[in-house]
């Protein structure tokens, strides 16, 4: 548990931290990740067996789930798009398109070059695209959000593995990408310095350059960059190991760390959100749900114990608000918050990039 620690616990350390009131008002934006990789370790009939298993349980438990607007459960698939398979992605499509889901773009790659990494983004953008997923910006462009295979952001693997472009954060904003969502990677070793964040790196022709940025701001609308949007990292004193020591809360939900109330409270401790608009915490949450044993818990008890647990949660404590969102709303709503607005964080879903999937009929 202790790999590469030195890399974010100084910055844990010198982070201000206060407990949480559950009277102060607070409206969490939750957002879950999927890196989504159906063919991991499987045949394409197993691959296929997967996504249909999502199909058929996903949209009734959704629909028991609903958040403080009555919006249901929401997930983000960040879809391998080195892997596309027309069946896998008509089948992801029409689960989208029958919940409140959306997918955006994932890639594994090494030894690449940023000419090659440009031409496979065009192709997966066209890939998703013609499925009726990601979604435009206000001069009709597609955009997409993005997360990178064994989080190797901008070549960031000290070994220089699973990347091998050094300007990836140009590229990918040349590309359309409206932001990242790789982080936190702990206890890989490819984990910044910066956590806890939502804020803007310059691209460099440096390894690692969204090792450092500037935080987004209400009242800055424009502050140039590229745009990272982190989950939760800290440490957990409420689940330890060997009674003592405390785990690292990475924002990952496994069969063994599935979400819980406890989990939820650091999150809000940990309190990622735009300078100036400390009342929006933003939970970006990730998880391999094409992984069979993540399955189990995604899509039984664990999960449907704790979105059931928040309407009580909620009654317990009265300043408190959640909302479901995907990742294209998630960004949505950090630009809102850039741009001054104030109250429900669920009224700017839409208030940047609108999904191509659910867009309202003209």
């Amino acid at each position: 548990m202790f790999k590469a620690l030195h890399l974010w616990l100084p910055s844990y350390l010198r982070q201000r931290r206060e407990h949480w009131e559950g009277s102060q008002e607070t409206h969490l934006v939750m957002c879950v990740c999927d890196h989504f990789e159906p063919f991991h370790e499987a045949s394409r009939p197993e691959a296929l067996t997967r996504v249909r298993r999502w199909e058929e349980e996903f949209p009734a438990f959704s629909n028991t789930c609903h958040d403080s607007t009555g919006q249901a459960l929401r997930h983000t698939f960040f879809y391998p798009i080195e892997g596309y398979d027309e069946d896998i992605l008509s089948s992801v499509a029409a689960l989208c398109r029958a919940t409140a889901c959306e997918t955006e773009v994932h890639l594994h790659h090494r030894d690449d070059t940023a000419e090659n990494l440009a031409a496979t983004l065009e192709a997966g953008k066209r890939d998703l695209a013609s499925h009726g997923l990601l979604s435009t910006d206000a001069s009709g462009a597609i955009r997409f959000g993005f997360i990178h295979g064994n989080w190797a952001l901008d070549n960031s693997h000290p070994a220089g593995l699973f990347c091998g472009v050094r300007n990836e954060l140009r590229v990918l904003q040349e590309a359309g990408c409206y932001a990242d969502l790789t982080m936190p990677s702990a206890p890989d070793p490819t984990q910044t310095a910066i956590i806890n964040s939502i804020y803007y790196a310059t691209p460099s022709d440096h390894v690692k350059s969204h090792n450092h940025g500037r935080p987004a701001r209400v009242g800055v609308t424009d502050p140039g960059g590229f745009l990272l949007i982190q989950g939760p990292l800290g440490l957990n004193w409420r689940w330890r190991k060997w009674g003592f020591l405390p785990r690292i809360e990475n924002a990952d939900f496994t069969r063994h760390n599935p979400p819980t109330l406890d989990r939820l409270r650091l999150w809000l401790e940990l309190n990622i959100h735009v300078e100036g608009r400390p009342e929006w915490v933003f939970a970006k949450l990730h998880t391999h749900g094409g992984n069979p044993r993540n399955m189990d818990m995604l899509l039984g008890q664990p999960f449907r114990d704790f979105h059931r647990a928040l309407p009580q949660f909620t009654a317990d404590h009265p300043g408190f608000h959640y909302h479901y969102v995907t990742a294209r709303e998630l960004v949505n709503i950090v630009h809102a918050a850039e741009a001054g607005k104030t109250g429900n964080p669920a009224d700017y879903r839409d208030f940047r990039y609108t999904s191509r999937l659910h867009a309202p009929a003209p």
